[in-house]
């Protein structure tokens, strides 16, 4: 597996998101998950690596995570995949909060909605989708052996925001413990931003929640 982290400042925000390329270094076979603003980045690990892309994965449907969604899809045809439940955010400036983050609404729809359960493959890889609403009622992870791909629903300390449109702190704390902390503890985290973190090292959060 090759798997590349690209950082970009998206629109006004001052943090930086994070879009991930994933590629099966057999096949070629390549997904991307989150693109950000400037694909160019994006195309030329796709070009360096000589990758055909599937899959355009959108972990929710926040605008500094679907910022390059359309010019990555006119560039590559690559299927747009989102949880179903976040699918109207991506021609809903409310639910994408595009005019707050700085960028264009998509105002698109996906090629695959997405479920609880089901498998992204990319050659030999498979990816399981984890639904984890808290966020945004469809958020989800990315879950293959041994790395979890978590979008804005955990991060390295802490989990994403509950202040949002379809967000909630209860939903949010429950999808982390009951869907993520049962994962294996060495499995890496990449998140929607910041650092990398392993299951392991955040486990302590959440059982000291339980307390409160």
């Amino acid at each position: 597996m090759i798997l590349k982290k690209i950082k970009q400042k998206v629109g006004v925000l001052d943090m930086e998101t994070n879009c991930y390329v994933i590629i099966d270094d057999q096949t070629k076979r390549c997904m991307v998950v989150d693109p950000i603003k400037d694909v160019k980045q994006i195309l030329d690990i796709i070009k360096y690596n000589e990758a055909i892309v599937e899959y355009i994965v959108l972990t929710h449907c926040h605008g500094d995570h679907v910022a390059g969604v359309v010019e990555l899809k006119n560039e590559t045809q690559a299927k747009i995949c989102i949880h179903v439940l976040d699918a109207d955010g991506l021609k809903e400036e409310a639910k994408s909060l595009t005019y707050i983050v700085g960028v264009e609404n998509p105002n698109i729809m996906p090629d695959v909605y997405l479920q609880e359960n089901d498998v992204l493959t990319l050659g030999k890889l498979e990816f399981k989708v984890i639904h984890t609403p808290g966020h945004t009622q469809g958020s989800i992870c990315l879950y293959s052996e041994g790395i979890l791909i978590s979008g804005d629903t955990l991060f390295k300390g802490t989990w994403g925001r509950t202040d949002l449109p379809t967000s909630s702190f209860q939903s949010i704390i429950s999808s982390i413990e009951n869907k993520l902390m049962i994962l294996p503890n060495e499995t890496i985290i990449y998140p929607g931003h910041g650092k990398s973190s392993i299951i392991k090292d955040e486990k302590k959060i959440y059982l000291d929640l339980k307390y409160y």
